[in-house]
């Protein structure tokens, strides 16, 4: 080949070079795009067949090497429904194809991005800044377990969660073994309940004014009924018998079922509460109910009082106080969507003006065994092939709510290769100019 065999490598070197220029400017120009995967150029040299002792080194080709595996820095975004990857996977999204009635098309295949910058669209579907719709796993919004298999587009709501009524209230208490109520004197045992309205289920108006004064405020709790109406409910522990030789105390305890002034009634919760000489709830043995609790004529229904274990009990203490240290209700008024955030477990968490948080789907990533066998689309986006293998639903990698990955392109770095590039390819004139001035001599001398 000699002379034309230089020129063919010289050429083949200029066109191998020119395409790593493209993918170096390809990887400049997206220094700044999110999610953005550079791509390296890899040079593969082409021997031609020739004998064992005239082999020559042969021209060149280039191929691209993608970078898919290789995390880029995360970015704090301060946007709540922004998600970066921090390890291995995809987000899973879909493109839309066309809109009916207002409602986006969607197609039917699956593709995969890094890209993470997910907000609300006018639909209220999470899109990137590529057009991609988000997929992910919807949840039961009462067991909080994935609804199915399948990945489906995520679309946020804005519905109104319905008011639930409150059904049980968790109730810790330490009472006092003698309780400073307002009938207190010297005289022995005063500190107790008046006799003749112990054990009455309900204290009429007129006895109202005697069982405030001998008994101690239990704290005060709002619960809801149905409709999500908040009811105030006041309760107070009145001590019915009192042993000082180490034996068994009682107490009884009472909500405020009607707070009307001049109409002031008290209902009494369960039976009678007693402890035994080391303070210790002895009775009753399993959670009492307030059957039918009504306040000024709202109805909330039975409602379960939770003592928890060990979470009732007497001390003896100075003051004469009830120490309420929980007093918390289920249930709850309706609400509006508040605003979206992701847990660290990849989950959208949607927060309401009631104060409830509810888990609306489980974010879903893709696997693959082979990232790099993966083909580059539009807007950082993959598809899968062959070399790729399919997906794994449930990616090994973490995701950042609040958060972006930034392009993996080191700037110096593309830069140095630009300059090395820029070398070889003018290395590569230089064996043309010389191969054409070979040929020229060759030419002259035949003249």
């Amino acid at each position: 080949m000699g002379i034309f065999g230089a020129l063919t490598t010289a050429v083949s070197g200029l066109s191998a070079q020119s395409y790593a220029l493209e993918n170096i400017s390809g990887n400049i120009a997206n220094s700044q795009t999110t999610g953005f995967k550079r791509v390296e150029t890899s040079f593969v040299d082409l021997i031609p067949d020739n004998s064992l002792n005239r082999q020559v080194a042969g021209s060149v080709n280039s191929y691209s090497r993608t970078t898919n595996t290789i995390q880029g820095q995360l970015q704090s975004t301060g946007l709540s429904t922004n998600m970066a990857i921090s390890g291995e996977g995809y987000f899973i999204v879909k493109q839309q194809t066309g809109s009916t009635d207002g409602e986006p098309v969607l197609s039917g295949i699956n593709y995969y991005t890094r890209r993470g910058d997910f907000a609300p669209n006018a639909q209220g579907y999470l899109v990137n800044g590529s057009g991609y719709y988000l997929e992910g796993l919807p949840l039961d919004r009462s067991t909080g377990n994935p609804v199915g298999s399948t990945p489906s587009p995520v679309r946020l709501s804005s519905d109104v969660v319905p008011a639930s009524a409150t059904t049980r209230i968790s109730y810790h208490a330490s009472l006092p073994t003698t309780p400073a109520t307002a009938s207190a004197t010297t005289t022995a045992g005063s500190e107790l309940m008046d006799s003749a309205l112990i054990g009455q289920a309900t204290i009429p108006t007129a006895d109202a004014a005697t069982f405030v004064k001998t008994s101690i405020s239990g704290g005060s709790v709002t619960n809801y009924d149905a409709q999500g109406r908040e009811v105030n409910v006041q309760m107070r522990w009145a001590k019915t018998d009192s042993t000082t030789s180490g034996g068994t105390d009682t107490w009884s305890l009472y909500y405020q079922s009607n707070s009307t002034t001049g109409a002031e009634t008290w209902t009494r919760i369960g039976g009678n509460f007693t402890f035994d000489g080391a303070g210790k709830l002895t009775s009753p043995t399993a959670n009492p109910t307030i059957t039918g609790l009504n306040v000024n004529g709202v109805t909330v229904g039975d409602v379960e009082l939770d003592l928890g274990s060990g979470g009732l009990s007497q001390t003896a203490r100075a003051d004469g106080t009830a120490t309420v240290t929980e007093n918390t209700p289920n249930g709850y008024s309706a609400g509006t969507l508040k605003g979206i955030s992701v847990t660290d477990t990849g989950r959208l968490r949607a927060t309401y003006s009631n104060g409830q948080s509810v888990d609306l789907y489980q974010v879903a990533l893709a696997n693959f065994a082979n990232d790099d066998g993966l083909k580059r689309l539009d807007g950082g986006a993959f598809a899968e092939t062959g070399e790729s293998g399919t997906p794994l639903i449930g990616g090994s990698g973490k995701i950042v709510g609040g958060s972006v990955e930034a392009s993996n392109v080191d700037i110096s770095d593309e830069f140095t290769k630009m300059i090395v590039t820029q070398q070889a390819y003018a290395a590569n004139t230089r064996i043309v100019t010389t191969a054409n001035s070979m040929l020229q001599e060759t030419i002259n001398m035949i003249r």
